[in-house]
């Protein structure tokens, strides 16, 4: 539960913010009537979220032996391919993002194009959803329960709708940029769990055949089919034997992709167009949140 409900609320609060800006603007311009467009791009995003989460549970639900161990193992290595790659390009358009967005609504408005609104909302949010579906199907495969895991995921959608809802309405009383930041290596902590966690269902399918030594083994003391020892897997990676590649690898990532993302520059702020309006003031955090 744990799990899912990090995730979704790191990632559902970047989607939130982006449709607080889309309808943020669309306001500030009158354009009050475009909302739909907007909601259902944001809806169309959803159902493709919802899609790419499903195939992949029906996939996995078709497979098993080694080819399921290989498919959740490839899946999970995938799934830290996107995330990483996803939080260092967020940190670095961060400070531009809303201008971007703007300088596109103001295309479409100008164009009076209803569709390039729809697919606007719909790219911009489509990417979040389908990298979170990817992330929590990578995490639920070692997870002890179905309800608990989809009840965190759900809780955590819903808190940050409701923190999308109080930014539209102009709060600048959260520190989202510190929010971001810390998400951002807990997020990290986790990929680095899912990393070790497909080493051992890689060995498991025999794509790898040796992952070296066990320097220890703490099953005595916080056993793998316990509830903590369950939790901890699926957090942190825990092994109680784990073998000295998957140490490796764990503390590699932590260290080198935790060190570069806090040290990752936020991207330059880019100017307004000239003749274009202002729209919503939204506070400093949101404009360069990461």
């Amino acid at each position: 539960m744990l799990f899912s409900l990090l995730v979704t609320v790191r990632e559902g609060l970047e989607i939130a913010l982006i449709v607080t800006i889309l309808l943020g603007y669309l306001r500030s311009v009158n354009q009050k009537h475009q909302f739909k467009a907007i909601w259902a791009g944001v809806g169309a995003a959803a159902g493709l979220s919802v899609a790419v989460g499903a195939g992949l549970e029906i996939a996995s639900q078709e497979l098993d032996g080694r080819i399921l161990e290989a498919f959740e193992g490839f899946t999970m290595l995938f799934a830290v391919a996107v995330l990483t790659w996803m939080l260092f390009w967020m940190k670095r358009q961060a400070a531009g993002i809303s201008q971007d967005l703007r300088q596109r609504m103001d295309s479409a408005l100008s164009r009076g194009s209803i569709a390039a609104l729809v697919l606007l909302a719909f790219s911009s949010v489509g990417r979040e959803g389908v990298e979170t579906a990817l992330f929590l199907f990578a995490g639920s495969t070692n997870q002890s329960s179905n309800l608990a895991f989809a009840g965190g995921g759900v809780a955590g959608f819903a808190l940050a709708a409701a923190l999308g809802v109080v930014l539209y309405y102009g709060s600048s009383r959260l520190p989202l940029r510190q929010f971001f930041l810390v998400s951002g290596v807990v997020l990290v902590v986790l990929a680095a769990g899912l990393l070790a966690n497909a080493l051992a269902d890689l060995r498991e399918a025999t794509l790898i055949r040796d992952l070296g030594q066990r320097p220890w083994d703490t099953d005595t003391i916080v056993s793998m089919t316990s509830n903590l020892g369950k939790l901890l897997h699926t957090l942190l990676g825990y092994d109680s034997a784990p073998a000295l590649l998957q140490i490796a690898v764990y503390w590699g990532y932590l260290l080198v992709v935790g060190g570069a993302y806090l040290a990752w520059p936020l991207g330059p702020r880019r100017p307004a167009p000239a003749g274009s309006p202002k729209g919503v003031a939204l506070p400093q955090e949101v404009r360069s949140h990461n």
